[in-house]
């Protein structure tokens, strides 16, 4: 009995784990998708080419996969150094055999900067691939918000499952929250193009 509930007990630890991961590859996927979409829709409240609205994107999802990477990999290095700091006195205090193991779990900061950049560019591509192919400005529009939608949804359905949260609560925050990051986008943009600017 001790046994089972030993392998329960790491199961659990595991799960742990990998769901901290997830989370955050999920969380960097929903920001690449909600920036990449919001600043397509804002672009294309003033340009109706598709070309525009796609390179837009494709400017987005570079720059926001860099910022994503260098934000990550500094904030992990930082872990980094304050984790080695924190070893190095234990070390001072005769405590080897502690530092030994922890050092096993020190974060990496280039992996880290990997998968925020790439989860970032897989979400941004969600909206990017279906603008690239319509060329009907209305459509495209359209397209753009209910594949964004959808993908919301999806991330918000996953989310509730990585955080054992209700998916309905989870999925319909995640996707108004969606809707209104681009509705503001689009009017605000489109404001100026009614102001004459």
């Amino acid at each position: 009995m001790a046994k089972t509930n030993d392998q329960e007990s790491n199961q659990e630890v595991d799960f742990s784990k990998r769901a901290q991961w997830l989370r955050a590859a999920l969380l960097g996927a929903n920001d690449g998708l909600l920036s990449t979409a919001s600043l397509m829709m804002g672009v294309g409240a003033l340009r109706k080419d598709s070309r525009t609205m796609v390179l837009a994107g494709i400017a987005g999802t570079v720059a926001g996969a860099c910022s994503m990477a260098i934000g990550e990999f500094v904030s992990v290095s930082s872990q980094h150094d304050m984790a080695v700091a924190e070893m190095e006195r234990k070390e001072g205090r005769g405590e080897a055999g502690a530092v030994e193991a922890e050092k096993e779990s020190l974060p990496n900061p280039f992996q880290a900067a990997v998968a925020s950049a790439v989860a970032f560019a897989v979400g941004a591509v969600v909206p990017l691939l279906p603008a690239a192919f319509i060329r009907a400005y209305r459509l495209r529009v359209a397209v753009v918000v209910a594949v964004s939608s959808a993908a919301l949804l999806g991330f918000g359905g996953l989310g509730a499952y990585l955080g054992r949260a209700p998916y309905v609560k989870c999925c319909f925050r995640v996707l108004i929250g969606g809707w209104v990051a681009m509705a503001i986008t689009f009017a605000f943009s489109k404001s100026f193009d009614v102001l004459g600017f």
